[in-house]
């Protein structure tokens, strides 16, 4: 506290120095959606070294804010009471569009006003993380984000109900050179949007489809990189907005275009000596025993996990064969058909990528099952089966049941509601409530009437 006091201080004299006249905060929700608002800086001092209180209906709100009607943490029975948060003070960035006004990251706490919130996803994590540091282990962590950019606003979209969009650019270009000289300005502007507030890209490139780009934000302790993701799918939407676009990242937003990816490039270290805990010389592969477990438990436990990591309707319109998504907890080394693809390397670079998640999960939480699922290898050390070479989609059908990935979210949901292991990694609160909101996600979907079914039936049923 009398750290938090002293930042706190600090911050508020610099703020004043400048003539600073507000404050930006934000927190995640269960589906990875940042909400927030602006407080003055009389608030923000009375607040920044103790802890405000934020409607708890922003647990209790799905992505159109209606309220789920199954949910026992929250709802009208509650009377939905504020639920208390604190800022990370640590995590200041300056909105370089809004005349440097700091923006800060909250996380929400319980009525002691230490204890993690049960239902927070950034909480959830940091218990994930508490875990890992009692086996002596610290985690670190990079996102890739597939996303598309339409020539389109907010309004235009709507208007023409989803349909007939207009993308940045036209045709099949992944890699392309002509691409990023075309819009060279718009690539630049936004490499520097994204260093300016603090998640720098290691890359950035045109993928395959129209108005496709790929970013890989640069790697970091695991915590830090699940902020950065978080931030970045929200400051990137809102930055192709002010200039008249907008960038989606649903997991599929059309059948006839590749899927978009949330991938999660993970390493452990060793707390005690700084080393990585994943290489091994003279091990095949260079994967020490404990990377070999790691890898062994995320493959165990990805089919019970994967609502964490696959949460929508649609994310399960990417999970289809030979589309580049996995269809099965497969494993391989430098395979790229595969849900874990091992990436040898040196001391530093040695790691494991996640490649089930799409880019509509939230970041917290597939930092949290992915890290917690390899922690449960380890610590019950399960046995690595042998990686698959060539093409994954080929031998699926040969794969036991346990390996074979739902296709739907009903279904993923059921597997979670079922499963012991991410009680314990992430409290029966939080499953019970993450059930609950999937389970209404699913009921909201299947009371809709789509635009397949009128063309199916209409006329002719």
């Amino acid at each position: 506290m009398t750290d938090n006091m002293t930042i706190a201080s600090d911050l508020i004299a610099q703020y004043n120095k400048e003539g600073i006249q507000r404050i930006k905060l934000g927190v995640t929700d269960v589906d990875g959606v940042i909400r927030g608002k602006y407080i003055s800086l009389d608030k923000f001092e009375s607040i920044a070294a103790s802890t405000s209180g934020f409607c708890d209906c922003v647990f209790g709100w799905d992505l159109d804010d209606q309220l789920y009607d199954n949910a026992t943490f929250t709802g009208w029975h509650t009377a939905f009471p504020d639920a208390l948060f604190r800022l990370d003070l640590t995590t200041e960035r300056r909105l370089k569009e809004e005349h440097g006004t700091p923006y800060f990251i909250g996380e929400f706490v319980q009525a002691d006003r230490q204890t993690l919130h049960p239902i927070c996803p950034r909480g959830r994590l940091k218990n994930v993380l508490s875990r890992a540091a009692s086996m002596g282990l610290a985690a670190r962590m990079a996102f890739e984000y597939e996303f598309f950019i339409f020539d389109e606003t907010p309004s235009s979209i709507r208007e023409k109900n989803y349909q007939n969009l207009v993308p940045l650019s036209e045709g099949n270009f992944g890699y392309s050179i002509m691409r990023t000289l075309a819009f060279s300005d718009l690539f630049n502007e936004f490499m520097d949007y994204c260093i300016d507030h603090d998640f720098a890209l290691e890359g950035l490139h045109c993928e395959t489809g129209p108005g496709v780009w790929e970013a890989a934000i640069a790697v970091d302790d695991c915590l830090l990189a699940a902020d950065k993701a978080a931030l970045f799918k929200t400051f990137a939407k809102a930055f192709f907005q002010k200039r008249g676009m907008v960038a989606t990242f649903m997991a599929k937003w059309s059948m006839d275009f590749p899927g978009q990816s949330g991938h999660c490039h993970q390493s452990l270290m060793n707390l005690a000596s700084g080393d990585s805990a994943f290489h091994d010389s003279d091990s095949e592969h260079g994967m020490s025993p404990t990377m070999q477990h790691y890898v062994a438990g995320q493959q165990k436990f990805m089919k019970p996990f994967l609502a964490l990591t696959s949460p929508t309707i649609n994310s399960y319109t990417r999970l289809i064969k030979g589309a580049w998504a996995p269809t099965a907890s497969t494993w391989g080394v430098e395979n790229r058909t595969t849900a874990l693809r091992v990436i040898p390397g040196t001391s530093k670079s040695q790691r494991v990528e996640f490649r089930v998640g799409s880019a509509d999960a939230n970041p917290y939480l597939v930092a949290a099952a992915t890290l917690g699922a390899g922690l449960l290898g380890i610590h019950d050390k399960v046995d690595l089966e042998p990686p698959v070479t060539g093409n994954a989609y080929d031998i699926q059908d040969e794969l036991p049941g346990a390996m074979q990935l739902p296709g739907n979210l009903r279904d993923s949901t059921a597997n979670l509601a079922a499963s012991d292991e991410a009680r314990e990694i992430l409290g029966e609160t939080f499953i019970d409530h993450f059930v609950a909101s999937r389970e209404w996600e699913v009921r909201e979907y299947e009371r809709t009437v789509t635009d397949w079914q009128l063309r199916r039936y209409f006329e002719l049923i």
